[in-house]
């Protein structure tokens, strides 16, 4: 249901969540006003806060769906047409001195993830935003302060040319911040809500590289897949650019890079130790050493805060609300699902549900999305968190893979379990994020269980066998008493196995003093 006509609704933050949420506002008729600390951030001198192109991003389709519902039948097409389909993992490696590269499917399916280019992508939505006639953009303007009872806001303005600056006071019906991992939305909302806040700086930090094209001006590796350099504690990635470049990421415990930085003549040996075939195949010496000492070696937050609203008066979406680590690559696609489920809330709760009051329907929506968004903006916040491990050691894991292809298997051949990877059903599905995993852990325990029986039966059929051979026997063959025990005591438990003679079956009977 759209708002009253003239709402004003003031969009701090104009990323990709920010202008996604201006478009979503002003397609329900309000008269959206977008301010932005930065310059045009379709214009290329505009610096980005953290100095760098920063990591480029995978759109899945939590963003897509996120896009589809905005209202604008051209914005998809638009943004696809700057895409680069990732149907995988590469994975590289070396093997007795020779270099291998083996692709992992992310779907079973064949769905795949886009690479996209982060200002490519603004481009695209603030152009969006300037066709629509109920729509402002104001650039170069610093949130200063806020007032969520009075909503009123002050904005410091530093459009003009002089060094100089000038402070306007707007009064608005509704404020969205999506003003990043540094947010002065929720700073000032924090003087009003009553907010649980975290935030944690884990002990890996990230440096960008560039992979150029090669001389005929093509892709140096296969260019629809992310590719990983796992290092077990650390890892190299790169992600394809429309320009034939790979934006590549390097990260590394803080005190790893402080060795290198202490020791910059070790950082070729650590690449070609670590990262065979990156250098000089992929970049050259020289260009290493370059990029590595000119771009920032930047920390990774993650952040948790409860409710993300006050009141009637404001709402934080994106990083502002729940900043994560990059390994899932949904920071950006939570962010725009974000709007898509906050404004989904503002339309299931209408005005005329609440003796046609707008603020009284806003604030019972934004009670509705805070409750629920909070638990999902947590769960995928830990989810990032332990997906490191999986892309910088388990991806070379047989248990990681033996996993993954019972999951994906049972998802082929019997859809009916609805059974299916994590990755899928965060990367590929509309799935709340919580349950996604609520359903993880159960399908855990249902593979550990069938894994550790299986094991225990082949192992519990192993001991059958030397048993029947009798103890004299084990004696001849180097089995000592203590052997004996160790075995006795390391087979045992997996599983008490009985072999009903003449039938051919094995019976698995878990042991009862096993802890699971």
């Amino acid at each position: 249901m759209a708002a009253p006509l003239g709402q004003r609704t003031v969009v701090v933050g104009a990323g990709p969540v920010g202008s996604l949420a201006a478009l979503y506002a002003a397609s329900r008729g309000d008269k959206v006003e977008l301010y932005e600390l930065r310059g045009d951030l379709r214009d290329p001198s505009t610096t980005p806060l953290n100095f760098t192109k920063s990591i480029n991003l995978a759109l899945s389709e939590r963003g897509i769906n996120a896009m589809r519902h905005a209202s604008s039948p051209a914005l998809l097409d638009a943004v696809f047409k700057e895409t680069i389909p990732m149907y995988g993992r590469m994975i590289h490696g070396e093997k007795q001195g020779k270099l291998f590269d083996e692709a992992q499917l992310y779907d079973v399916h064949g769905r795949f993830q886009r690479a996209v280019d982060r200002g490519g992508l603004n481009k695209t939505l603030l152009d969006s935003l300037e066709e629509m006639p109920n729509v402002t953009l104001h650039f170069n303007h610093k949130l200063i302060g806020a007032d969520f009872r009075r909503n009123l806001a002050w904005f410091s303005d530093h459009s003009s040319s002089s060094s100089s600056s000038s402070e306007k006071e707007v009064h608005f019906d509704f404020m969205i911040g999506a003003d990043g991992a540094h947010s002065a939305v929720r700073y000032h909302l924090m003087k009003y809500a009553r907010m649980a806040y975290s935030q944690e700086y884990i002990d890996t930090l990230w440096c960008e590289f560039q992979i150029p094209p090669s001389p005929t001006n093509t892709f140096k590796l296969p260019s629809n897949y992310l590719h990983i350099w796992p290092g077990g504690s650390f890892m190299f990635i790169a992600i394809p650019s429309l320009d034939k470049t790979f934006t590549s990421t390097l990260f590394l415990p803080a005190s790893l890079f402080a060795s290198l930085d202490a020791a910059p003549e070790s950082l070729i040996p650590f690449f070609t130790k670590n990262f065979p075939g990156v250098v000089p195949d992929l970049i050259s010496e020289p260009e290493l050493l370059k990029q590595y000492k000119q771009n920032p070696h930047l920390p990774l937050i993650s952040i948790k805060c409860s409710p993300h609203h006050f009141a009637a008066s404001a709402v934080i979406l994106g990083d502002a609300a729940h900043a994560m680590v990059p390994f899932y690559g949904q920071g950006m696609n939570a962010g725009l699902e974000d709007v898509r489920v906050l404004f989904d809330f503002l339309d299931a709760h209408p005005a005329s549900d609440y003796a046609d009051s707008p603020a009284a329907a806003r604030e019972a929506a934004l009670e509705a999305y805070s409750a629920q968004r909070t638990t999902d903006a947590a769960a995928i916040n830990d989810l990032a968190l332990r997906n490191y491990k999986e892309m910088s050691h388990d991806v070379v894991s047989p248990l990681y893979r033996l996993r993954k292809f019972v999951e994906e298997k049972l998802d082929q051949w019997v859809p009916a379990l609805g059974w299916a990877t994590q990755y899928s059903r965060v990367s590929f599905g509309n799935m709340r994020y919580s349950e996604v995993e609520k359903a993880t852990q159960r399908q855990g325990k249902i593979i550990s269980r069938v894994i550790n029986l299986a094991v225990g039966g082949v192992v519990g059929l192993g001991l059958v066998s030397l048993l029947r051979r009798g103890p004299l026997w084990m004696a001849r063959h180097g089995w000592n008493g203590a052997a004996m025990k160790l075995a006795s005591v390391v087979m045992l438990p997996g599983a008490l196995v009985r072999v009903m003679m003449g039938q051919g079956t094995l019976l698995f009977y878990p042991f009862p003093g096993r802890t699971r």
